[in-house]
């Protein structure tokens, strides 16, 4: 009897999925072609990325269109395809040239001292592929029903291409969780690893599969005794994630959970698993490529497929936050300050994005979020600009409120709720400042708000709140960490806002939480001395 072949990786998506595999095979070691083929190649690529960013923003799916709109550029960049002509030049096959120029290229951006900007390293492989793919003929159409996609290096709009053909989860040998394709499989819940051997890429198409991206682990032509081991925990998993509708923990108390969201995609997604609407809509994804300030009408086009499937829900929109590693051409290029400071040093800027807010989301429960606060003037300056558009178009003034994600704001809660409607709790900022972590650096994660330092903040900022008798919610992504998670509401944080694709799983944790457990366990945690023993309190309490 033949034996099940497991493969290793690292997950860049989690989550779980049995299909069929369907390999995307390498292109052959070598090609035949002409110089012209090869330039027509890198065109065809670029018209055809260029085409499916555009479907994509006209479907509101601004985030993922910015993504595909990074190949696009990369195709049409004569300095790729000079190269691989260049290559063809000295003597090399069409095969050997693009995979050279691609990898040559690849090389010198993984190697920049940004590792954000490194990652981009994978974006240029990815096309050297797809202009591979169009010199070689295209792969075999996916098999009917769920599949598996496996292949040397995944690429983002692979994702975006097959999802609606039944993809079911993808295994990648090279990437990484930073990848553009990773971003894409977490923002659409497809579970993924990357990493994985190169062996796999020897298995033959069309076997069934068994993906645990949660383990890192991916087995090909499994046994029966594996099969229904992942059909027994594909049923628990679903009675621990089902949908989340009216959360309540173990003993009866209601939480809320939201969804985060870039594109209609993600709300629909979000709202699919049972979230009671959005906490954070993050308006600047849409624009990172942008060689200017958005226009009312590119922000409108941007806002209203999202918001119009919240009619009656909840509807946070933030404020454009151009900042850290969300910088788009038109600031990183200039003198200009980037973040709060650029958009509020913009009147018309800001005034614009706030009226098509305020037009896209008449029928939503609408909220104004504004990101990085760290003084008075700054929220004071929001209001105005907003009481006055709220006037001009003669609706309701939304609530504002501001991110808490600067340690010195956090301190300063009590003084801050004084002039916002609500709180919203940057677990992701605010536990690099507390902790003196570039977010960027690997060692940075959403598990890092478990910190005794970071908690005591926390505690004070929900204090805060209840006092003063405004909303909070925490939306940064550790309140979808199963150890941060429970701490949250052990503080008396009763609303979260999390990535679409992990509504489901955090309601599922809510109600099996008791609140008063919760508290008792928060109460010692803030009194812990490191990040480890907390962690191991949450363990031994609270997570089985």
């Amino acid at each position: 009897m033949t034996r099940s072949r497991h493969y290793l990786g690292g997950c860049a998506s989690d989550g779980a999925a049995t299909g069929t595999l369907y390999l995307a095979v390498p292109a052959p070691a070598a090609l035949t072609a002409t110089p012209r083929r090869v330039r027509d190649a890198f065109a065809a690529v670029a018209a055809e990325r260029t085409a499916l960013a555009g479907r994509l923003r006209a479907a509101g799916r601004g985030a993922e269109a910015e993504i595909v709109s990074v190949a696009a550029l990369i195709a049409a960049d004569p300095a790729l395809a000079g190269a691989a002509l260049a290559a063809m030049d000295a003597g090399a096959d069409a095969a050997t040239a693009v995979r050279r120029a691609a990898a040559d290229q690849a090389a010198i951006i993984a190697a920049l001292p940004s590792a954000d900007l490194a990652e981009r390293a994978s974006d240029v492989r990815q096309v050297g592929a797809a202009v591979l793919e169009q010199l070689s003929g295209r792969a075999a159409a996916p098999p009917a029903g769920a599949f598996i996609v496996v292949a040397e290096e995944v690429a983002a709009a692979d994702l975006i291409e097959l999802v609606d053909q039944g993809l079911a989860g993808a295994v990648s040998v090279l990437g990484g969780a930073s990848s553009h394709a990773a971003i894409v499989a977490r923002g659409l819940g497809i579970p993924m690893i990357t990493g994985v051997p190169a062996e796999v890429l020897s298995e033959r198409d069309g076997q069934p599969a068994i993906l645990d991206a949660d383990g890192g682990l991916f087995v090909v032509g499994p046994t029966r005794a594996e099969l229904d081991a992942r059909a027994t925990a594909g049923l628990a998993h679903a009675m621990r994630h089902a949908p989340a509708g009216q959360v309540r923990t173990s003993d009866g108390v209601p939480v809320t959970v939201l969804a985060n969201v870039a594109s209609a995609a993600e709300t629909r997604l979000g709202l699919a698993a049972g979230a009671a609407g959005v906490g954070l809509v993050r308006t600047e994804i849409p624009f990172a490529s942008a060689t200017g300030w958005p226009s009312e009408a590119e922000h409108l086009a941007a806002l209203t497929p999202i918001l119009e499937q919240l009619a009656g829900r909840a509807a946070t929109v933030r404020l454009l936050d151009f900042s850290g590693d969300k910088v788009p051409p038109f600031l990183r290029e200039s003198s200009l300050a980037s973040g709060l400071a650029a958009l509020l040093a913009r009147p018309p800027a800001l005034r614009g994005q706030l009226r098509a807010a305020l037009r896209a989301g008449r029928q939503a429960s609408l909220a104004i979020l504004v990101p990085m606060v760290s003084s008075i003037a700054e929220v004071t300056a929001v209001r105005d600009a907003l009481d006055a558009i709220a006037a001009e178009l003669r609706t309701t003034e939304p609530r504002l409120g501001i991110m808490v994600e600067v340690r010195s704001t956090a301190a300063a809660a009590a003084r801050f709720a004084r002039h916002a409607d609500f709180f919203s709790i940057g677990t992701n900022d605010l536990a690099s400042q507390v902790l003196g972590l570039d977010r960027r650096n690997q060692a940075a994660s959403p598990g890092l708000a478990a910190d005794p330092a970071v908690l005591r903040l926390i505690e004070q900022v929900v204090r805060a709140a209840q006092e003063a008798g405004i909303g909070l919610s925490v939306c940064g992504d550790a309140a979808a960490d199963q150890i941060v998670l429970p701490l949250l509401l052990g503080l008396g944080v009763r609303t979260v806002s999390v990535p679409a694709a992990r509504v489901a799983r955090v309601a599922g944790w809510v109600s099996g939480w008791d609140s008063d457990a919760c508290a008792a366990v928060a109460a010692k945690a803030v009194r812990a001395s490191a990040l480890g023993e907390v962690q191991e309190l949450v363990r031994d309490e609270l997570v089985s």
